[in-house]
């Protein structure tokens, strides 16, 4: 058949003539193998080709179709599915922006966790535990008993105490009878030094009255003599009598010291009973405040130590610890809100606040603190430790140690 070489199916007709005629070659060259199957082949590859020459004058426009099609020629033909993906386009920067203005409000971490003050029960005396009155991660209130200790010992050393105050609380009575008395000794030895100053004015004053008598010739020599033997007798009674006043106030003296030394021992005695007391009441140890009891390492029948840890006791009252880079310190202050969501609640939202931002980076209060001044030098961004408190008890069991993810809205 005669092929136009104008035509718009020249092209892929020669290239169908060149093939076959590579093909004619080699199954000539192949005949001294096998010439029935060469021209089979033969035959073949020429009902192909004429196939391909008879076909549809679609076909053969084919190839003219792949034009490089333009964008405006695009959205002319498909007008909806252009504005389609153009408002989708729009909608992406309308919701990418509106993330960016919000987003820039608030600070976020997952470097937080849970934390609590956790109290260590231990023992402050000796003695065999007689009662674990808790178990295991087991809720209590404050002042609920955790474990007993065995008393008997401390109870004969409270009664022993308490028996040495009555003593010297006795002693001090005693003492307080005889400084009464020996007040009435006194009272008694001053009443009698005045009768013996009394006789003594007497006495002088009859020496005086006879002496003159004596000089005028009117009173004998003896009686005289009895008026000063008199006055020097009653001058006697006077200073016996002062020396009984005086030995009766140095004696209440001596009273009134061992009084002083009656009550410091009942002082002493007092203290050493309320130490015994205060042993006794160590003997039963309550929780400090509301928590739970955990790690507990005491059984019935151990013997305590003082200073052995016995259990631990984790508060109810815990908070977020959140260490920020401090990056993001810049507008952080306390008192604003915080959403906290806690891994192992990831259904639930808390709520609370900043109440304070730690002064000082982590590193500054650990073990080994980084020293910068030494050796090489590479800039890190430090996180600081900001403490975050819930507005209300959570809902939830809270242990420290538990992940969180604290967002702060900054703005």
């Amino acid at each position: 058949m005669p092929v136009d070489t104008n035509s718009p199916v020249a092209e892929p007709v020669d290239e169908t003539q060149r093939k076959a005629r590579r093909s004619d070659k080699r199954d000539k060259n192949a005949q001294h193998r096998s010439p029935q199957r060469s021209n089979t082949r033969r035959r073949a590859r020429a009902d192909a080709s004429l196939e391909r020459t008879e076909a549809s004058p679609e076909e053969g426009r084919a190839p003219q179709d792949k034009r490089p099609r333009t964008l405006s020629g695009s959205i002319k033909r498909h007008p909806f599915t252009a504005g389609a993906v153009l408002l989708v386009v729009l909608l992406v920067a309308v919701g990418a922006s509106l993330w960016w203005l919000n987003a820039r409000n608030y600070e976020w971490t997952d470097d937080a966790f849970i934390d609590a003050r956790t109290v260590t029960i231990g023992a402050e005396i000796a003695g065999r535990i007689t009662q674990v009155a808790v178990t295991d991660n087991q809720p209590v209130q404050a002042g609920a008993v955790l474990l007993r200790i065995d008393d008997s010992d401390y109870q004969a050393s409270l009664k022993q105490a308490e028996a040495s105050a009555v003593a010297a609380q006795a002693e001090i009575t005693n003492v307080e009878a005889q400084t009464e008395a020996q007040n009435a000794k006194i009272g008694a030895a001053q009443k009698q030094a005045a009768q013996a100053q009394a006789a003594l004015e007497f006495a002088k004053s009859e020496d005086q009255r006879n002496r003159e008598l004596l000089a005028k010739g009117t009173a004998t020599e003896q009686q005289a003599q009895q008026a000063a033997s008199t006055l020097r007798q009653d001058q006697a009674a006077l200073d016996t009598a002062t020396a009984n006043v005086e030995a009766a106030k140095s004696q209440l003296a001596v009273l009134q010291a061992q009084g002083k030394s009656a009550e410091a021992r009942l002082q002493q005695a007092r203290a050493g009973e309320d130490q015994a007391r205060t042993r006794l009441t160590r003997t039963t140890i309550v929780a400090p405040v509301a928590g739970r009891a955990t790690n507990i390492t005491a059984a019935k029948g151990t013997y305590a130590q003082p200073g052995q840890v016995l259990m631990m006791f984790v508060p109810n009252n815990v908070w977020v610890k959140a260490n920020f880079k401090e990056t993001q310190l810049d507008l952080m202050r306390p008192g604003q809100p915080v959403d906290i969501a806690i891994d192992a609640y990831p259904e639930k939202t808390f709520h609370g606040r900043v109440d304070s931002v730690q002064a000082g980076s982590g590193t500054a209060f650990s073990l080994l603190p980084a020293e910068n001044a030494t050796g090489n030098f590479v800039k890190v961004v430090q996180r600081v430790p900001v403490k975050i408190v819930f507005d209300r008890p959570p809902d939830a069991y809270l242990g420290p140690g538990m992940s969180v993810v604290p967002t702060v809205r900054v703005r």
